[in-house]
């Protein structure tokens, strides 16, 4: 499971701010009974020095509070931008490649599909819902961690894929052929070709490796009320929807709209020559 970084800052910002609060409601008026305390019965006769001195030692707050109500507006907006504007996300396999490559660092729309609570994942307020052909953050349900892949089908759809051929609804999808290229696998570079796909108005690239054949023996698929059907673009390198079934509204993260950065693995200096919208 990875970490979930949002349960962190509401973890994080709930701490600060009650601290805080705390030290507003209870542990302030304290210092300043000392102060008033300290004026009443000791600053008489000490120079004006050692009365300030000795009221600044008084008023300072814990260190812990002093920390806590720094931090506080600081993790705050950063939950704000997070959680309903926009989460930074980086990709693991190649599974959406061409698209996306291994490396790349996107941007995600929190609110492109409405906005939700962190952590919980509860929608709140409603803004669009995702259209074939957008590439789509969500977690799927087989795992607790972040998949990123395109929608294919929306709910009520029927679904089939075979022969390298995609169907939606009994309509070939549209594809045409661009170029013979290499694909890599984790056992080595193979033939393979790339196409261009057009689902919806969204036109992308797609890729398959020509060796590779079905290794699925179910190839219809009805998509349920409020789910979706995700499928990778590397079709022939994909653990998507026609292996562990479709993705639930609830489980919705997103919508991946821009690579901002890109870095090899290992130890590879970060480039900014990649960067792109994502279709």
């Amino acid at each position: 499971m990875d970490i979930d970084f949002s349960l962190i800052l509401v973890s994080l910002v709930a701490f600060c701010g009650a601290l805080w609060l705390l030290d507003s409601f209870l542990i302030k008026q304290g210092r300043l009974e000392a102060i008033e305390n300290y004026k009443r019965t000791q600053a008489k006769g000490r120079s004006e020095e050692e009365v300030s001195q000795a009221l600044k030692e008084l008023a300072q707050e814990p260190l812990v509070v002093e920390y806590a109500k720094s931090f506080f507006p600081v993790l705050l907006i950063v939950l704000i931008l997070r959680s309903f504007l926009i989460e930074p996300f980086q990709i693991p396999t190649g599974s959406m490649v061409p698209t996306l490559q291994v490396g790349d660092f996107i941007l995600v729309n929190k609110y492109a599909y409405g906005i939700r609570l962190p952590v919980i994942g509860t929608k709140i307020m409603d803004v669009d819902e995702p259209k074939r052909g957008e590439v789509m953050v969500f977690i799927p349900p087989h795992e607790d961690k972040y998949y990123i892949k395109r929608v294919i089908g929306l709910p009520g759809d029927t679904i089939r894929y075979e022969d390298k051929n995609l169907y939606i609804n009994g309509e070939a999808v549209s594809k045409e052929f661009v170029e013979d290229i290499s694909v890599k696998t984790t056992i080595g570079d193979l033939p393979g070709t790339l196409f261009s796909e057009t689902i919806g108005t969204i036109e992308h690239s797609i890729q398959y490796i020509d060796a590779a054949g079905s290794r699925r023996t179910r190839t219809n698929w009805i998509v349920p009320n409020g789910h979706y059907f995700m499928m990778g673009d590397s079709r022939d390198n994909s653990e998507d929807s026609r292996v562990w079934g479709t993705v639930s509204e609830t489980e919705i993260v997103g919508k991946a709209i821009a690579v901002w950065m890109h870095k090899e693995p290992g130890l590879n200096l970060p480039t900014f020559s990649k960067n792109k919208r994502i279709f």
